[in-house]
């Protein structure tokens, strides 16, 4: 494995609509692919959803129902995060996931995950923030919809709380266009804060992903779906286990390729010489 490589992070979320057995073939193929973890999101419906979106209809698997009846049937409770917490540490996978509320923060701390996240919508949640950091866990922290004033109060308050984070630079459309990712924000925000910056995209297809690892980024994130047709807001810009694979794969190649900077004439190199050179 490189020194380079990046920490490559599953976005599972709410991809699995509410069903543990397609949660559990997720799991499955982000460990097969090698990825290192796995990402859910936890929310109190009630608490997340705006007033004046909870009575509005849509047309979903289950029926017309409301937005706020379809997003309590994706949301996974304790019952499944025990089989989440129990298969991912028998196949030997990290998972953790992003609380979008204070109650999920404190829902979460129930198991021992090595990580915590903070979503690009809830980087303006100061309560929150200080509720992770006051833990004192790594912390992904993405930077989606948020300007760099936002950033540095996020930052401030895990430098207040003495909590290890790094930033994840995102861009918040689903899919993004590419004109819109800007992967050089990454460097600018690494100088600006002097931190470890990772990349979290939404994007069609690898390319940019794997732009991101060559420019340096460490830790990727994008999501995971078994097929990007399915039904939910996240489906048509995951990668599919096959592209999954082909991701990781790529990855490690561009890491192994990077080196470590230091002028050197290999081995071949040196045979060839001795043919080609009077």
């Amino acid at each position: 494995m490189s020194k380079n490589l990046p920490f490559i992070i599953a976005e599972i979320g709410i991809n699995h609509n509410g069903d543990i057995d397609l949660a559990k073939k997720l799991i499955d193929a982000s460990k097969e692919a090698g990825c290192h973890a796995v990402k859910f999101q936890k929310r109190n419906p009630d608490v997340c959803v705006p007033e004046h979106q909870k009575k509005v209809m849509r047309e979903t698997p289950w029926g017309l129902i409301s937005y706020l009846d379809y997003k309590y049937k994706v949301e996974f409770e304790k019952k499944e995060y025990d089989f989440i917490d129990e298969y991912c540490k028998k196949i030997d996978i990290e998972w953790f996931a992003s609380a979008w509320d204070l109650g999920s923060q404190d829902f979460l701390n129930n198991y021992d995950c090595k990580y915590n996240k903070i979503a690009s919508a809830m980087l303006t949640n100061i309560d929150l923030l200080k509720k992770v950091a006051k833990e004192q866990k790594y912390t992904f922290i993405s930077t989606g919809m948020s300007s760099l004033d936002e950033i540095e109060r996020a930052v401030d308050v895990f430098k207040d709380y003495n909590c290890p984070f790094e930033l994840m630079h995102c861009c918040s459309e689903y899919p993004t266009n590419p004109k819109d990712v800007n992967l050089n924000v990454m460097q600018s925000l690494s100088e600006k804060f002097n931190c470890k910056v990772g990349y979290s995209g939404h994007e069609k297809g690898l390319q940019i992903t794997l732009a991101a690892v060559a420019l340096g980024c460490s830790s990727v994130e994008r999501h995971v779906t078994l097929d990007r047709t399915m039904f939910g807001t996240d489906q048509s810009a995951s990668i599919e286990p096959k592209g999954l694979k082909y991701l990781v794969r790529d990855i490690n190649i561009i890491c192994e390729a990077l080196g470590d900077g230091e002028k050197k004439v290999t081995a071949i190199e040196q045979e060839m010489a001795k043919k080609m050179r009077v």
